[in-house]
């Protein structure tokens, strides 16, 4: 089993350039086999044959290699610390900011970013860019479409504002739709470009191993401006900043020295 899963890592990326050795391999494997095993199939080897065959299984293996659990203000004390101090401090200096929302899922979190931000800049001064590895994802992201739930932390005048209720679900307005421009990316082999003022990276790379961690924030520091800050999820502290030329800025909010 364990060379059916190591012959699966190397198929899997010649195909999609996607390596699965930089994730942690417990988590991934179970989250792979509940799926084949779901689908038919009897091993890793069976399930990539399967992949190559059909375009939808592929699309659902990358749905479930990379978790698509998002919802907008997720864990929201964070964002009222990027409200009311993180970017009032970024545009003391600039008016228009580079962002960018990394490992963005199905939108969620850069449309926040551009809801708080429009309370402080008009919608003509602002672009994010968000990215994923997830064509299905980036694809419901563009749709702006998002079930009840997605929306239990939004505060309630920017639910009037920026959100039209269709039935049980809410569409996300044309004018803060426009300010996202969404393209596919993989973090662990693409060049991240730059130099931004704020990276947002949430609840992701809990999934990677701690050698790809290491990767990904010496990536992300060479991709921030000097005194750029770095958004990471609430269970993935950086315990070793200097390291990636970062200091604490706030819980949870790195800025590049």
């Amino acid at each position: 089993m364990a060379n059916d899963y190591q012959e699966f890592i190397l198929n899997i990326k010649r195909k999609t350039g996607i390596d699965l050795s930089l994730y942690k391999e417990a988590q991934m494997k179970r989250r792979l086999i509940s799926l084949y095993e779901k689908k038919g199939f009897n091993s890793f080897g069976d399930f990539f044959n399967g992949i190559v065959k059909d375009r939808e299984l592929l699309n659902e293996f990358l749905d479930r290699m990379t978790i698509n659990v998002s919802e907008f203000y997720r864990n929201a004390k964070r964002w009222e610390v990027l409200d009311n101090k993180i970017l009032p401090e970024l545009l003391e200096n600039k008016r228009n900011l580079k962002i960018w929302s990394a490992a963005c899922s199905t939108g969620e979190e850069p449309y926040t970013i551009a809801m708080i931000l429009s309370k402080m800049l008009p919608l003509s001064q602002m672009k994010i860019t968000a990215t994923d590895i997830d064509e299905n994802a980036l694809a419901r992201a563009r749709m702006g479409i998002y079930p009840e739930r997605s929306l239990n932390e939004v505060p309630e005048e920017m639910k009037l504002k920026f959100f039209l209720r269709e039935g049980n679900l809410y569409k996300i307005s044309d004018d803060i739709k426009k300010k996202v421009i969404f393209k596919k990316q993989n973090l662990l082999a693409d060049d991240f470009g730059g130099p931004f003022d704020l990276i947002v990276c949430r609840n992701v790379l809990i999934y990677f191993t701690e050698e790809a961690k290491d990767q990904l924030y010496h990536k992300f520091s060479r991709a921030l401006r000097k005194e750029g800050i770095f958004f990471v999820g609430s269970t993935e502290q950086i315990f070793n900043p200097g390291r990636y030329q970062l200091e604490s800025a706030e819980t949870f909010f790195y800025k590049k020295v």
